[in-house]
């Protein structure tokens, strides 16, 4: 059950260059959504739109999601473009070095603050602000949270703090948008097979002080479950939903 045909809905989708972006981009432009793809830089969105085959259901917009008028014109665009707005997927994130906590600088800890916290602020606030104004209001937004906003990796304080700081934003955020029939969650990922997970398969640093090579699953999955979350009716919503690999060192001591 859907509001309505997938043909008709219209998506945000952060970060849709490479990696978890660009597998969800797809899932949705697959499945008959008008997308807005957000990132960076331009030559990879447009891989994406091309990597499609969805034509002029794909739209690349120059976005830095740190910057607060980047984000408006984002949306801007989109609603201008489209003549909506459906869903948003606040996926863009990074990371800092993995250096020792007392070597980590200012500039490195307000670096991933920046992109991974304030990032999903300002596009939950021009959601917000563009689902509310619907007749009937309302829309679906998901985040990426991560397995970090449950448990971290050694040297890692910057971008777990900030995955925490995702998961509370989503909290509030799905309370604040129940006026306006926004529905807020979160997926968090573990071990998507990306570029930026290729170190474990020569081994990453175990809370143990040992190195392991960590399972991985194919980022596809992820894009599917972000379509499942994103179609589903206005009705419900999936408050937080896991997806990792079986085997990797998330449940259990270690």
């Amino acid at each position: 059950m859907r509001v309505n045909s997938p043909s008709s809905k219209i998506a945000i989708v952060t970060g849709a260059g490479s990696g978890i972006g660009r597998a969800a981009a797809l899932a949705l432009l697959g499945d008959g959504y008008r997308v807005a793809l957000a990132g960076r830089r331009p030559q990879p969105l447009e891989e994406t739109v091309a990597l499609s085959g969805a034509s002029d259901r794909a739209l690349a917009v120059a976005t830095d999601v740190a910057d607060e008028q980047s984000v408006a014109h984002l949306f801007k665009t989109c609603v201008q473009h489209f003549g909506g707005l459906d869903v948003v997927f606040n996926n863009a994130g990074c990371g800092a070095p993995g250096v020792l906590f007392e070597d980590l600088t200012l500039d490195q800890w307000q670096g991933v603050v920046n992109v991974n916290l304030t990032g999903v602020f300002l596009c939950i606030r021009e959601a917000f602000r563009v689902m509310k104004a619907k007749n009937p209001p309302g829309g679906r937004i998901i985040n990426n949270g991560s397995i970090s906003a449950y448990a971290p990796r050694p040297n890692s304080s910057p971008y777990t703090a900030t995955k925490h700081g995702v998961s509370g934003l989503t909290r509030a955020a799905a309370l604040d948008g129940r006026k306006y029939n926004i529905a807020v969650g979160q997926i968090d990922i573990g071990n998507a097979d990306t570029h930026m997970t290729d170190r474990m398969s020569d081994g990453v640093l175990q809370a143990n002080g040992a190195l392991a090579v960590e399972p991985r699953m194919d980022v596809h999955i992820v894009g599917q479950s972000v379509l499942y979350m994103a179609n589903l009716p206005l009705e419900a919503n999936v408050l937080f939903h896991t997806v990792m690999a079986t085997k990797m060192p998330f449940v259990g001591r270690g």
